[in-house]
């Protein structure tokens, strides 16, 4: 038997991301994959990113436009799509692309709202055999998290949570002038909250069922609102808190899970010159625990992506099952909790219920 080659790819954006993550993570793993093509809706922005990604795909094709996007979709050797937009357009262009026939790895947010959710959902269930429609969260592939959900069996039931997330959003960071980020309902609590959150469901290992917040915009250099505080009700029983301030002069993000025999928390920071996360295990006989973990779930969620199409190309009638942590319903659950607490957030803190995905 033929040894089964590297999918093909194509990357539809070319902006910051594009540039600075995207085509790094996947020279990565240059191995797993061929790069077809770089699509923008221009093509000063598609050739800018298609000189960075030569050095590591030399035969990479640059495309830009309507017809450099049909000339993608109409192209069978090109598996899977990696979108990579404004958090405004990515839906539309994932449900074309699905509708055609590709594999789409959507970068997160998985929608701008709730409704828009629930709108794309029911067309994604329309499609027969339906391909695979992933979403980019990489928290949930970060080791720390993936080691935390572990440890939080030590910790025995949870009595609270809390997280605390003080971002560092301001004019030094590549994002800050980002428009679409500024136009999205929510700003950057909705862009940058649903990692925060999926870190939150993956530890928990329970869905957040209702939220009750306050929003406020202090900061006028950031688009409302730039703080939210929110008590959140699990479906285990327990509660706790989400704290989130977009900028701050002294940036902080952490998880903390208090259970009847200790608690965990998880915390970022670094580590011998590398960015990622520490993990610290409290045990009841008053040991502390502690593990460093850099970050890598970017990489880790692109070789899933990549497995999982591999895999769907031996399976022609649709049989196959994706990863769940990148499954679109995952992302899905992350925006629909933040939805519920921006929701609440307009009602004085009125209890919203989060809708289920």
């Amino acid at each position: 038997m033929a040894e089964q080659r590297p999918p093909q790819i194509a990357i539809i954006g070319a902006g910051i991301f594009v540039r600075n993550t995207y085509i790094p993570r996947l020279a990565e793993i240059s191995n797993l994959l061929v790069l077809r093509a770089i699509w923008s809706r221009t093509q000063e922005s598609a050739r800018g990113a298609v000189e960075i990604a030569k050095e590591y795909f030399p035969d990479v094709e640059c495309k830009w436009g309507e017809a450099g996007l049909n000339e993608i979709i109409l192209d069978a050797s090109i598996l899977g799509v990696a979108v990579v937009l404004a958090g405004q357009t990515q839906v539309d262009m994932s449900l074309r692309l699905l509708k055609a026939g590709k594999h789409v790895l959507q970068e997160k947010p998985a929608a701008a709202s709730v409704t828009e959710l629930e709108t794309a959902i029911s067309c994604y269930t329309s499609f027969n055999p339906a391909p695979i429609w992933a979403v980019a969260e990489n928290y949930r592939f970060e080791p720390a998290f993936v080691e935390g959900k572990k440890l939080m069996a030590e910790i025995g039931d949870i009595i609270n949570i809390h997280v605390i997330i003080e971002g560092s959003m301001n004019s030094s960071n590549p994002y800050f002038s980002s428009s679409w980020r500024r136009d999205l309902f929510g700003g950057f609590i909705l862009d940058m909250g649903v990692h925060f959150i999926s870190g939150l469901r993956m530890l928990s290992g329970s869905e957040i069922t209702s939220v009750s917040a306050i929003t406020s915009h202090v900061d006028t250099d950031l688009p409302p609102p730039d703080h939210i505080s929110s008590t959140i009700q699990l479906e285990n029983g327990s509660s706790g808190v989400f704290v989130m301030v977009v900028s701050s002069r002294s940036p902080k993000v952490l998880w903390r899970m208090v259970g009847l025999k200790g608690t965990l928390q998880v915390e970022r920071g670094n580590k011998d010159g590398k960015h990622g996360y520490t993990v610290v295990l409290f045990t009841a006989d008053g040991q502390t625990k502690s593990w460093f973990y850099p970050f890598s779930g970017v990489t880790e969620e692109l070789k899933t992506f990549l497995s999982d199409i591999s895999l769907a190309a031996l399976k022609k009638d649709g049989g196959y099952e994706v990863e769940p942590r990148i499954s679109f319903l995952e992302g899905a659950r992350d925006v629909a909790v933040l939805d519920a607490m921006l929701e609440s957030g307009k009602r004085k803190g009125e209890t919203v219920q989060v809708k289920k995905f």
